[in-house]
């Protein structure tokens, strides 16, 4: 069923859909849905086989450790086959996700030189998996409520030069009170970002 709602958003918004994934670190997120926390890593690697297949194949049958189809697919496909898979996360594990699996990798950090150690590793393992180390992007993400408006060029600039790919503009928790307020401020970093010659 989940394939089938990103098949719908990848065709409403032109095939420009990313999804997202990332195993989460609450036990108890995993305990809610009878779920065993410690296989969460593989069971997404697994989910992933399965949502490309469906995108890409008018009919799937795969036997799976956690997921059995017969003869089944979604129609129409996706306008994008497959739909692009980035993966978020700071764990060992995930940075070798990304590299086998992903199209991109969600860095959640500020861009310091932990940051340019993890791409470095981030790299590494793409190449260990024979991919091309630009196969995999990165999106960083610009918090409006954590950095400062006169850092934002400096903040997004030091994404650029560490091999950031995308820059994602977060305004949670910058005391935004409507959706009005919160396009405003895209709209001003975008402005911001603009005069210096940064894409936003």
């Amino acid at each position: 069923a989940a394939s089938d709602v990103y098949k719908r958003q990848d065709v409403l918004s032109g095939g420009r859909l990313r999804l997202g994934v990332g195993v989460g670190w609450n036990p108890v997120e995993y305990q809610a849905l009878n779920e065993d926390f410690a296989t969460r890593g593989a069971r997404s690697e697994e989910q992933i086989a399965v949502l490309r297949a469906l995108w890409t194949q008018p009919t799937v049958t795969f036997h799976g450790r956690w997921h059995t189809i017969e003869d089944a697919g979604i129609l129409p496909l996706p306008v994008q086959r497959p739909i692009p898979v980035w993966i978020g996360g700071s764990a060992e594990a995930t940075l070798k996700r990304a590299a086998r699996l992903g199209d991109g990798w969600f860095p959640q950090m500020a861009p310091d030189e932990q940051a340019r150690a993890m791409i470095e590793q981030l790299r590494g393992y793409t190449r260990e998996a024979g991919r091309d180390e630009r196969a995999v992007g990165i999106e960083a993400r610009l918090s409006v409520g954590q950095v400062a408006e006169d850092q934002w060029a400096s903040y997004a600039d030091a994404w650029r030069n560490l091999g950031a790919t995308h820059l994602g503009v977060n305004t949670m928790n910058a005391g935004l009170a409507s959706p009005q307020a919160h396009i405003a401020m895209l709209k001003r970093v975008k402005e911001v970002l603009d005069q210096l010659g940064l894409p936003a």
